[in-house]
């Protein structure tokens, strides 16, 4: 059987000319309809694969009037929670025999909304956005185009826009709860953030703090080497940083310091990520439902496809995970 010219792509022609068939029961075999013997069939799609055939995207999307792909953007790569997430929704998605095209613009604005429309130029069935740095007059127009789902948080709702979300406030407060148990007045909250989630974050360790009575031990500086030399020099004795990123700095530093974790500082997390379970001392953190929060993204997705038009906005609660460092 000969293989198709290496210069161009095979096409159902070159299956049915290697095949000794015809065009029309090439493609009746390879959709697996009715009218193809098994036998044939089979022979059909062992030289469809000798000579490298693949079914044009294109022209697949317009028969079916799907792609079965979705779209996955992220804010950057070096935080593990986004990686995370989006493998939730991979497994997600190829439960409901879909497949996944990642791409990330590495919290630039303007990369992130380029990415967006190149997904959806790509034909994507629908879009998880998982970025708070994505512009939201890109996202409305995104979902003019085709259903969008944020995974995280929007400083206020996009119309059109369906969202599952954890509930960051309440999460603060667990682990402020935690730390006050564990006898803890000073404590101090690390995050370079004024994204969303940060800032719902810092306003649940806040109030979480008043409501222990500690409202005047209240002190939140940024992950640089200074501020947290001043912090620690200050007499703090515990640390909530904004995610486990910022969390693995804090404890590099007070070990660099000399302190010992949790015997002079106490530190927790946020996201729960491999960087909290790999860590030494094993890191508390706040776990999010990544699993349940991919899961959710693609059905909601699914729904809007279906010809569902309100929009949902779901909010799950987290859990702390307490480990060593605490």
């Amino acid at each position: 059987m000969p293989a198709a010219s290496a210069r161009s792509r095979p096409t159902l022609v070159d299956v049915a000319a290697a095949a000794g068939v015809s065009k029309s029961l090439v493609s009746l075999a390879l959709r697996g309809d009715a009218g193809v013997s098994e036998r044939t069939r089979e022979r059909i799609l062992a030289v469809a694969e000798h000579v490298g055939y693949r079914p044009s995207l294109t022209a697949r999307t317009l028969k079916q009037g799907r792609s079965t792909m979705l779209g996955a953007v992220i804010s950057s790569l070096d935080n593990p929670y986004h990686t995370e997430i989006v493998a939730s929704v991979e497994q997600a998605a190829e439960d409901s025999g879909l497949s996944v095209v990642l791409a990330h613009g590495s919290r630039q604005r303007g990369r992130l909304a380029d990415r967006v429309q190149q997904l959806l130029d790509l034909g994507v069935d629908g879009l998880v956005v998982v970025s708070s740095w994505v512009p939201e007059d890109v996202l409305a127009a995104a979902a003019r185009r085709a259903p969008v789902v944020m995974v995280g948080r929007t400083a206020e709702p996009v119309a059109g826009i369906d969202s599952v979300n954890n509930d960051d406030e309440q999460g603060a407060a667990l682990v402020v709860e935690h730390l006050a148990a564990r006898g803890h007045a000073r404590i101090a909250h690390v995050t370079s953030s004024t994204r969303p989630a940060g800032r719902a974050r810092r306003r649940g360790y806040e109030a979480a703090m008043r409501a222990a009575r500690l409202g005047d031990e209240v002190r939140v500086v940024e992950p640089a080497p200074a501020a947290l030399d001043a912090l620690l020099d200050g007499g703090t004795t515990a640390v909530f940083a904004r995610n486990d990123v910022e969390a693995s700095d804090v404890l590099d530093h007070a070990l660099d310091a000399g302190l010992r974790v949790p015997a002079d500082l106490a530190v927790v997390g946020y996201d729960d990520t491999v960087l909290a379970r790999r860590a030494r001392p094993a890191l508390s953190s706040v776990q999010q439902q990544r699993d349940v929060m991919g899961s959710r993204a693609v059905a909601l997705l699914r729904e809007r496809l279906d010809g569902r038009v309100e929009d949902v906005h779901e909010v799950l609660q987290p859990r702390l995970v307490v480990r060593a460092s605490s």
